[in-house]
């Protein structure tokens, strides 16, 4: 049998190491940004279509209900509100009734960003295991609910599970984002985007949203905001990116 310097064995065993090691991280870097996309999307996917049949079953009860007995009112249909009202408690005159909160990690909207072609569950609370890599926004607690006076704040991933706020990037003023609950389905335009900004400026999620790092960025006045935040630059959680937009309409069911 013909024997191998000891240094061409070594060099041998380290060459199959090495083609081992780039092997595993290869997987590795197929499972994130191919294999959890696809769980997570087709796992949100599944909750937006449960949320609409549970939405559409109980609106169906409550007309069978109302059949019964005395036909209740409809619901009145505010269409679009060309801007939002000057004061903040014409606003709450608008707005459906102050929703319970939501239990912790629980699926209860629906968000649309219809120029990305985003629809994704809410869910109470930006855990990652328990909200964001199941593909879902998470709205940060504390924050307003939909339509309420504040800021209903929003957290999404950019890349890998689901990566529903990837292109929010492309948002800009005048685009239309749509909220969906079981009492109303609200609408809310883009007015204004943060490229960057530290991971710690809990300003962007105020009540009434205003940089710390950058201040001449966000707003003075109380209103009815909405705020979405990712981690920016692409593949990386160093910095965040922010749209912010003004709630414009509602509709009830």
């Amino acid at each position: 049998m013909r024997r191998y310097a000891p240094w061409l064995r070594g060099l041998w065993t380290g060459a199959e190491v090495a083609v081992t090691v780039g092997v595993v991280l290869l997987l590795l870097v197929v499972h994130q940004l191919w294999w959890t996309n696809r769980q997570a999307r087709e796992g949100a996917e599944r909750k937006v279509e449960a949320l609409e049949r549970e939405w559409e079953t109980d609106e169906a009860a409550a007309a069978g209900d109302g059949d019964e007995g005395e036909q209740a009112a409809a619901p009145e249909d505010l269409g679009e509100l060309a801007e939002p009202p000057p004061d903040e408690g014409d606003h709450r005159a608008t707005a459906p009734d102050k929703p319970r909160v939501p239990d912790y990690e629980q699926a209860y909207a629906v968000l649309s960003i219809p120029k990305l072609g985003v629809r994704v569950p809410v869910a109470q609370g930006v855990s990652k295991q328990g909200v964001l890599n199941k593909g879902y926004v998470g709205h940060y607690p504390g924050s307003a609910q939909p339509g309420g006076a504040g800021n209903f704040a929003l957290a999404g991933h950019r890349n890998t599970h689901g990566e529903p706020f990837r292109y929010i990037n492309r948002l800009g003023k005048g685009d239309r984002l749509t909220v969906d609950t079981k009492a109303a389905t609200f609408t809310y335009t883009v007015d204004r985007t943060l490229p960057q900004t530290s991971a710690r400026d809990s300003g962007v999620i105020a009540k009434v949203p205003r940089s710390i790092v950058k201040p001449s960025y966000g707003y003075n006045e109380p209103g009815l905001y909405i705020t979405l935040t990712t981690c920016t630059p692409e593949y990386t959680s160093k910095y965040r990116l922010i749209v912010w937009g003004k709630l414009t309409a509602i509709k009830k069911r």
